[in-house]
């Protein structure tokens, strides 16, 4: 026993001092965070392995071949360890078909965020929005998402594939504004603030049409009217990078108001409510108003 011990130990001393030297090693050659942090990641995984086969090997006698040991593993994860079970396989999931990496925006069930860090068990999130703040903006609070999740959740990836999103800005003016000025005043900011994402965006379409069926190749911005109870809806709709949404709708917004400021016949709406008297402001005062005034009469005598 003393024995095993001691070469178990020694196993994992080994093990830990390789991992070390290699990773050193790594972070000497690169200063990249990105290549840094997946040589910090697949030397411990690696280590992992190594050491629990090895280990493995030294305390459990019954087993002459790795097959044999793999067998009995399995059999005692499987009955003890059905959740982590599931997370080592959301993992290997992650890990062969990549639909998810480090800095990908990402949505699993409700939460939200930029990944930050994916492990054995869990992704780890830097959380977005949460109810908290609006405009998808950074809450500081991370979120820890079970690997398994992504099989009974499903997964949101803002990122992958087609880097960009749709994203609408309503503006409502009044129905005493000028709604046509006010459109063409939204057409000219929405060009400036997406026009060149748009060129990008449709760049990337072609990349990336050898693996998804897109429909949408309007990719200009535009403005959408629409008549709704407090106004005329102005729906100015352009694409922009997950990450940079918040910033969009600062700089475009800042660009509204003042182009709005400068014209007298335009006016953002407001829910209001119009009080009128029945029935001199209500059907009956349109009829008198249409109706043609009364001719005098002549006195007869």
């Amino acid at each position: 026993m003393l024995s095993k011990l001691l070469a178990s130990i020694l196993t994992i001393a080994a093990i830990w001092l390789r991992r070390y030297l290699v990773v050193k090693l790594a972070l000497r050659k690169t200063e990249d965070p990105r290549l840094r942090y997946q040589w910090s990641k697949t030397a411990s995984y690696i280590a992992f392995i190594i050491g629990v086969l090895v280990v493995g090997r030294i305390w459990i006698e019954a087993f002459q071949t790795l097959s044999t040991f793999l067998g009995l593993l399995s059999a005692g994860i499987a009955i003890a360890l059905k959740d982590p079970l599931v997370n080592i396989a959301g993992w290997a999931y992650i890990m062969w078909l990549r639909p998810v990496k480090v800095g990908d925006r990402i949505q699993v069930g409700d939460q939200a965020g930029d990944v930050v860090d994916q492990g054995l068990f869990q992704i780890t999130l830097m959380e977005i929005g949460g109810g908290r703040l609006e405009g998808e903006s950074p809450t500081g609070r991370i979120i820890y998402v079970p690997n398994g999740s992504i099989f009974s959740q499903g997964l949101v990836n803002y990122s992958h594939g087609f880097p960009y999103i749709w994203n609408e800005i309503p503006v409502t003016v009044t129905f005493e504004s000028d709604w046509q000025k006010a459109k063409d005043i939204l057409e000219k900011i929405a060009k400036k603030h997406g026009e060149t994402v748009s060129q990008s965006a449709e760049k990337e379409l072609r990349k990336t049409s050898h693996k998804f069926l897109i429909h949408e190749h309007r990719f200009k911005p535009r403005v959408y009217t629409e008549v709704k109870d407090n106004g005329i809806l102005l729906a100015l709709r352009y694409m922009c990078a997950p990450h940079e949404r918040r910033a969009t709708v600062h700089a475009i917004w800042e660009d509204i108001l003042t182009q709005f400021d400068q014209h007298d016949d335009i006016a953002l709406a407001y829910p209001t409510t119009r009080i009128y008297r029945e029935p001199e402001e209500g059907v009956e005062a349109k009829k008198s108003a249409k109706s043609p005034p009364a001719k005098p009469r002549r006195a007869h005598g």
